[in-house]
């Protein structure tokens, strides 16, 4: 089967508060990312949404490399939308102004 990511995947733990923006609720969950890219997040959480469900996600960086960090944008208030739930957790893309600029330095500075 063609990979079909326009992106390179990253394997990071990334803390991740995420809170729906839906009419009917505002629901906020604390979890913990399974994989970035530039585009999107996978997230494994039961919780689970209708498609399309719009979403911020606020990602936690660790203090100790902060400055590492500097030119990396995107991280908070990073706004999306559930594209794929599984039993195992839930896929989310990114709207086009949230998508991480240099992954690579992130992932390079968490290992």
């Amino acid at each position: 089967m063609k990979e079909r990511r326009q992106y390179i995947r990253f394997t990071i733990s990334l803390p991740v508060r995420m809170e729906t923006l839906t009419l009917d609720r505002t629901e906020a969950l604390d979890l913990v990312t399974r994989d970035i890219s530039a585009s999107g997040t996978f997230i494994p959480t039961l919780t689970s949404f209708p498609e399309g469900t719009r979403l911020i996600l606020d990602f936690t960086l660790p203090v100790n490399n902060l400055d590492k960090f500097n030119n990396i944008k995107g991280l908070k208030d990073c706004e999306g939308s559930m594209v794929r739930s599984t039993p195992r957790g839930i896929a989310i893309q990114f709207d086009k102004e949230c998508q991480i600029e240099n992954l690579k330095t992130l992932s390079d500075a968490l290992m």
